[in-house]
């Protein structure tokens, strides 16, 4: 019974990390009109995944397992497309908003950022909504079938997920009271590591749904020190879609995705010069190039130099015109 309250946990922390991140992010940056439409998107998402759990018990057919996880990993797929293009478009705008003012609002459009924010949160959401509702129905079926009750499985998901959201809240006002270029780097870092391990989690899906080959190449295995049924497993498998016993094809294309996204996120060209180091390179400029002005004009100052100079040393000749 304690495994479906991990797997509320486990599917909330995977959705609410994202959420959170986005979240924090429009606070930061004044855009808190964005926050209702996110909002609703989730609410419709929570609604459709608790719809596809009724179709999934009351209705008459059933998804298949290659079904469901070909569902889970294209979806998974879908959500770390849009949560690069996020990360770097909050990248742009952070940037735009360090050289304006610390606590502005972004330059770019708001109905295209708000727009991709949305989605991404809906997909964030939607993913893991859709696979609680097939574990739960699983967990349900299974309590049935052998005389248990139906319900307890359901309460301990409920609260697997409430602690969930108690955590993000958490995690989302630490976010809030720190440094904003050093919140920028962080949580969009973060939100790279998390995309990676969504993109590990698509490719098993993916494999199991027997799409993709590879499913027993397995890459290493520490199922013994990181049980996956650990709470600290669970932890890491709900943050950072841990997996003790990956695939190969999952290690590289983690990697692959992680590293050079990572590198080019972190690249100095986003937070490398500060509003304070452009003024002031501006400022060098303008008194280099107002120096420059000031000391020649056409060579006007070093041939008047040159003439004094003339002149007081004929003056000072012994012997001269008046001689």
């Amino acid at each position: 019974m304690f495994g479906n309250y991990l797997i509320g946990l486990r599917a909330g922390l995977e959705a609410s990390v994202v959420v959170s991140i986005l979240v924090a992010y429009l606070v930061r940056t004044g855009r808190r009109d964005a926050l209702r439409p996110i909002w609703t998107g989730i609410g419709v998402t929570v609604a459709l995944s608790l719809g596809f759990g009724f179709a999934l018990e009351y209705g008459s057919q059933e998804l298949t397992f290659e079904a469901q996880e070909m569902l889970g990993g294209s979806l998974s797929i879908a959500a770390v497309c849009l949560v690069t293009w996020v990360v770097f478009w909050m990248r742009r705008t952070a940037r735009k908003n360090l050289r304006a003012e610390p606590y502005g609002r972004p330059d770019a459009a708001p109905s295209t950022g708000t727009a991709a924010l949305v989605a991404t949160a809906v997909l964030a959401v939607g993913r893991d909504g859709l696979e609680t509702a097939l574990f739960v129905w699983a967990s349900v079926r299974a309590a049935t079938d052998s005389g248990g009750g139906n319900s307890a499985p359901l309460i301990l998901v409920l609260l697997g997920l409430a602690t969930a959201m108690v955590l993000s809240r958490l995690f989302c006002r630490g976010v809030l009271r720190i440094n904003l270029a050093t919140f920028f780097t962080w949580t969009g870092g973060m939100l790279v590591v998390v995309a990676a391990g969504v993109l590990a989690q698509g490719v098993h899906d993916l494999q199991e749904a027997r799409f993709l080959d590879g499913l027993a190449d397995r890459a290493f295995d520490v199922s013994a020190v990181i049980p996956p049924d650990s709470w600290y497993g669970t932890l890491l498998k709900g943050v950072l879609n841990f997996h003790p016993n990956p695939t190969v094809l999952q290690v590289t294309v983690w990697v692959l995705y992680l590293v050079p996204t990572l590198g080019l996120f972190l690249a100095p060209v986003g937070f490398g010069r500060s509003v304070r180091g452009e003024e002031q390179k501006a400022t060098d400029e303008k008194a280099g190039s107002g120096g420059d002005g000031a000391r020649g004009d056409s060579g006007a100052v070093p041939d008047g130099e040159r003439v004094r100079d003339g002149a007081r040393g004929t003056g000072g000749r012994p012997g001269g015109d008046g001689g």
